[in-house]
């Protein structure tokens, strides 16, 4: 009898608990960007939020944007498994003035930030990396592929970056193997 309680009161939990419709969920940028009109230098920067639902209390996603001198707009890379489920690459790249996007109503950090003439001078290695990335198409939760595996890897390519993965980025050992 007293598992059955537990068992009600962590569904319960988890269910309460949760961030609530994912469609609805805050995509605004979180103003933690720098802005590209005003920004004639290179930028790289790597974001993680904490992943969706309840899943944020034990991981994150994580996010690579670069922005080339001169450009309007960030290159945005990232891993999203639910893409996988469609029949897209997990892999997917886009362009956006705002890389600093709220993650499902998860506010998100900066976890690297380069600018000027290092940055300008990683960009192309960077896309190289993404270019090559051996799991674009494919996503598993655990242990990986996932969407911390991939800047891990980027990371792992291009150590130049000196990008350190938060300890919550659940996956980002998987590029080590």
């Amino acid at each position: 009898m007293h598992k059955y309680i537990l068992i009600v009161f962590f569904t319960g939990l988890i269910t309460g608990c949760s961030s609530g419709d994912w469609r609805t969920a805050s995509r605004e940028p979180a103003g933690i960007a720098p802005e590209p009109s005003k920004t004639p230098q290179a930028v790289i920067e790597v974001y993680a939020a904490d992943a969706f639902s309840w899943k944020g209390w034990f991981a994150v996603h994580t996010w690579i944007a670069t922005k080339a001198p001169d450009a309007q707009d960030y290159t945005v890379y990232e891993v999203v498994g639910w893409r996988t489920d469609r029949g897209l690459p997990a892999l997917k790249s886009y362009r956006t003035s705002t890389p600093d996007r709220f993650w499902y109503g998860a506010k998100p950090e900066k976890i690297l930030s380069l600018t000027g003439d290092k940055a300008a001078s990683l960009i192309p290695d960077i896309e190289q990396a993404v270019d090559a990335y051996p799991w674009a198409d494919e996503y598993q939760v655990f242990p990986g592929p996932n969407s911390n595996t991939f800047p891990a890897w980027v990371a792992r390519q291009v150590p130049e970056l000196g990008l350190e993965m938060p300890f919550r980025a659940i996956g980002s050992g998987y590029a080590d193997d």
